[in-house]
């Protein structure tokens, strides 16, 4: 149903991947940091996009410019106020981990809410979603994450065992569940709004038998 693009993340001296900048799909060229003499720059390199002409910088096979490169763009069917949730934890996964991983936390109990659920129990809310349409394996997920079950972290709260990975997780999952709650169903009724009245009408005369 979706026509989403699929998201590569950026990656040490790979020629194609979604630019950290303009987030397009486009073609990117690396180039050694020179000094003076024309020496290499230690293991420092630039990478060139070249659909926005913006570049990034990396070191040791890192990229250290701009400063949150690997996460995908929030989902655009998300509420503002879950995407500047989102961009917050995306500007600090590098330097605090535990701190993008709890504002992801914040950010799935928020999302619980504006999909019509009470937005107090995660565990509850995302079984009730679970049975209006959204997988099972995402309830899985989230469980694997302690973003749910017996021992969840409260949203918004820090925990230790959290890791890059583990919020990297959350980013997907958060997009994930907008996608399937959100997006997938604004396009189906766009599809509906489409069919003329004539034939709407034979479809709910039909459903009322």
């Amino acid at each position: 149903m979706s026509n989403k693009i699929p998201y590569k993340p950026p990656k040490f001296e790979e020629t194609a991947f979604n630019c950290p900048f303009c987030n397009a799909y486009s073609k990117q060229s690396w180039n050694a940091i020179r000094t003076l003499n024309g020496l290499p720059l230690g293991n420092t390199r630039v990478c060139f996009c070249s659909h926005c002409n913006f570049y990034s910088i990396w070191h040791e096979g890192q990229m250290v410019y701009p400063e949150f490169s690997v996460i995908e763009l929030p989902n655009e069917d998300l509420s503002q106020t879950i995407i500047q949730d989102y961009k917050e934890a995306a500007s600090i996964i590098r330097k605090s981990p535990r701190g993008a991983a709890a504002l992801l936390r914040l950010a799935i109990q928020k999302l619980c809410g504006e999909l019509g659920e009470k937005g107090e129990n995660i565990n509850t809310d995302i079984g009730n979603l679970v049975k209006n349409g959204l997988p099972v394996k995402i309830q899985q997920s989230l469980d694997a994450l302690r973003v749910i079950g017996n021992e969840a972290v409260h949203p918004g709260q820090l925990d230790l065992k959290d890791d890059v990975k583990t919020a990297m997780a959350l980013f997907k999952l958060v997009n994930f569940i907008a996608e399937k709650m959100i997006t997938e169903l604004k396009e189906v009724d766009a599809i509906y709004s489409k069919i003329p009245d004539s034939a709407k009408k034979q479809i709910e005369d039909r459903d009322d038998k």
